[in-house]
């Protein structure tokens, strides 16, 4: 490997799942980069772990870095760097957080990087997380795409099996790698109204954190997004009453939507199957060692049904 990944101490971690997130084209209303901040930000202790310098991967005139006045006086430059977190959470098992701007260059090597900093933390497996822009009401609960090329996590999980085709992005290649190194994998992307594409989008972050509690029983406090969603909703709510084509429009999309609403498993199940695999995927070992990820709660019927293809794995 080069020296691209620059490493800091790795504090122990409780079996960790890495996530990963990057703002771009697959991070509409930068709902996902948003939702593992949150992660971050609200986990009982976090620390950087790494960072892959950005040199080889970036060009400059796209993404800019930015100069600013130091406290002393002097001029710095922040480059667009990603960075890895470790985070401690409340639930029986920690994560690790990846999140930066895609990258331009040298995908292939990009993706390995990530490769390598799943198998050095020890993380049982990656969680990408993207957010696209979709025929979808702001009214309604938006829907989670959960899909995996693993066999048995699909059956375990009653997740979906990507069916995209054609050019794809730093996820799908970092998807590859993964799946390619024996490491398991789950996509989650959650479906933005492509009529408010602006950020934040709390209700799309919400979305997100919850169906992600959901799957892996990790606690994320997204009840504690609640009043920003209503505040988000009832802004969005006057927007589309003052003009009668928006609100005919969004009553369209309701009826479309309404018409194809499916329940998921409850969040209890969703964590026990996972748990199940992952235990299934390690080596054997002493009887009570094994990690139960705490209870997530009972889903909501019909919230986050995973429907709205638009995402790619």
């Amino acid at each position: 490997m080069t020296t691209d990944l620059i490493w800091s101490e790795i504090p122990v971690l409780r079996r960790p799942l890495l996530l990963v997130a990057f703002e771009g084209q697959f991070d509409a209303a930068k709902a996902a980069t948003n939702a593992l901040s949150w992660i971050r930000d609200h986990a009982t202790q976090s620390s950087a772990i790494a960072e892959i310098d950005p040199e080889r991967y970036f060009d400059f005139q796209e993404v800019r870095p930015n100069v600013r006045i130091a406290a002393d006086g002097n001029r710095v430059i922040d480059w667009p760097k990603t960075t890895v977190s470790a985070a401690r959470t409340a639930s029986m098992r920690d994560l690790v957080v990846m999140t930066g701007i895609e990258p331009h260059l040298r995908w292939r090597s990009f993706a390995d990087h990530v490769v390598e900093v799943a198998r050095r933390s020890g993380c049982e497996m990656v969680v990408t997380v993207g957010a696209f822009n979709a025929m979808v009401p702001h009214t309604r609960p938006f829907g989670v795409t959960a899909s995996a090329v693993h066999p048995e996590l699909v059956r375990r999980l009653s997740l979906s099996r990507p069916t995209y085709e054609g050019p794809t992005g730093l996820v799908g290649v970092i998807s590859e790698r993964v799946e390619r190194a024996s490491i398991p994998a789950i996509s989650l992307r959650v479906s933005v109204p492509h009529y408010v594409p602006g950020p934040p989008n709390p209700k799309a972050t919400r979305a997100l954190l919850r169906r992600l509690q959901q799957t892996t029983g990790v606690t994320t406090s997204y009840e504690d997004l609640d009043k920003e969603v209503s505040e988000w909703t009832n802004r969005v709510d006057q927007a589309v009453a003052a003009d009668d084509e928006s609100q005919a429009y969004v009553a369209h999309l309701e009826r479309q939507v309404d018409s194809r609403e499916e329940l998921l498993p409850s969040g209890d199940d969703l964590a026990a199957e996972l748990e199940a695999f992952l235990r299934d995927q390690r080596p054997e070992e002493p009887e009570g060692d094994a990690a139960g990820g705490a209870a997530a709660g009972e889903a909501e019927p019909g919230e986050e049904s995973g429907e709205g293809a638009g995402g790619e794995h």
